[in-house]
C-alpha cells in the first residue's frame, strides 16, 4: 500500500480538517501527540472525550500514539493513565527523556521504564553560571527529578509544575544531574542568546518569562526520531500534532506536520495543515482520518 506523505499546504481552514484516504491494511502509523494545548487545556489533566475515544480507536487500529511534551515525565504519565495507553513510548520534557511505557502488574498498569541512552544529561552548573550571570531579578531555578518532581530554589506557584517541589540553595542544584532544567523570571527570554551561545537548548514556553532547558542537540524531533526508529515505522508513516513553539521541531520532523486551530502564526506556517481548535477537538479529527470509518 502506499505511504503515507505530507500534503501540499493549501490554504487550510482551522476547525475543518482535509481529508485523506484511508487505506484498511495501511502500515502502521506513528502519530506524535503534543499534551498542553493539543490534548488539554494547559496543565489539565483531563482529556475531552471524543480524543480519548479517537486515540483507543487508532490505537486498536493497529498505529502507535506517542505522546510528545514539555511536561515533566510526572506530569506526562497521568495522561497516559487517562487515555488508556499502559504500553508504548512517551517523550518528556521537549525530547530529553524518553519512556517505554510497560505494564509489570495488574496492580502497577501504568509503570515505565527508562533505557540506556533515553536520558539526555545537562551541565546543571554551567547552566546555573550562565544564567545567574545576568543577574535576573526573581529568578526562579527548578531542576527536573525524574518521575518524581523537581528541585527548586523557591516554591513555585501552584500548578506551574508536576509532582514534589524540594528547596535547596542555588549551589546544590547545580551538582544535581539532570536532563533538564527550568528558569522562570520577567525578562528571562533574555538568557535564550547567552545559553545557547554554551552549547545547550533554550526553548521558551507559552508562559512568558519561562525557559526549558535541556541538552545540545535535545528536541522533540530528536526523540521522536529515536521511537520512529524502534518501531519500525518508516519516515513517510509519521504524523505530529502541536500548538507550541516546542512543538516547532517535531512539525518539521513529521511527514505529515498538523497544527492546532490556535496555535500561534509560527506554528501554523510550519505545519502541512491546520485542524480544529483544542475547544473543537482538533487532534482528535486527525486522528480519525486514520481510520476506516467512524467511531462508535
Amino acid at each position: 500500500m502506499p505511504p503515507i506523505t505530507a500534503p501540499t499546504p493549501t490554504a487550510p481552514t482551522p476547525g475543518v480538517p482535509p481529508v485523506h484516504p484511508v487505506h484498511v491494511n495501511r502500515p502502521p502509523v506513528m502519530v506524535a501527540l503534543d499534551i498542553d494545548g493539543t490534548l488539554t487545556p494547559s496543565g489539565s489533566l483531563d482529556v475531552p472525550g471524543p480524543t480519548v475515544a479517537a486515540v483507543t480507536a487508532v490505537r486498536r487500529a493497529g498505529h502507535h500514539v506517542v505522546l510528545s511534551s514539555g511536561r515533566s515525565l510526572a506530569g506526562v504519565l497521568p495522561i497516559a493513565h487517562e487515555l488508556g495507553i499502559a504500553q508504548g513510548w512517551a517523550v518528556a520534557s521537549n525530547g530529553a527523556v524518553i519512556a517505554r511505557l510497560e505494564p509489570v502488574s495488574e496492580t502497577h498498569p501504568h509503570a515505565y521504564a527508562l533505557d540506556s541512552g533515553d536520558v539526555r544529561p545537562l551541565d546543571a552548573r554551567l547552566v546555573m553560571t550562565t544564567a545567574l550571570s545576568a543577574r535576573l531579578p526573581g529568578l526562579m531555578i527548578a531542576v527536573e527529578e525524574i518521575g518524581v518532581g523537581y528541585y527548586v530554589s523557591e516554591t513555585f506557584p501552584d500548578g506551574l509544575l508536576r509532582g514534589e517541589q524540594t528547596m535547596l540553595p542555588v549551589h546544590e542544584l547545580a551538582a544535581l544531574a539532570s536532563p533538564r532544567i527550568i528558569l522562570r523570571a520577567p525578562g528571562a527570554d533574555y538568557l535564550i542568546g547567552p545559553l545557547r551561545t554554551v552549547g545547550v537548548t533554550a526553548t521558551p514556553a507559552a508562559d512568558v518569562g519561562w525557559i526549558d532547558v535541556t541538552g545540545g542537540g535535545v528536541s522533540k524531533a530528536s526523540a521522536l526520531e529515536t521511537v520512529r526508529k524502534r518501531l519500525r515505522v518508516d519516515p513517510a508513516d509519521t504524523i505530529a500534532v502541536g500548538d507550541g513553539i516546542n512543538d516547532l521541531p517535531a512539525l518539521g520532523w513529521a511527514a505529515r506536520a498538523v497544527a492546532m486551530g490556535h496555535a500561534p502564526m509560527e506554528v501554523r506556517a510550519a505545519a502541512d495543515e491546520v485542524t480544529g481548535t483544542l475547544e473543537e477537538h482538533g487532534a482528535a479529527d486527525v486522528l480519525r482520518s486514520l481510520l476506516p470509518g467512524p467511531i462508535d
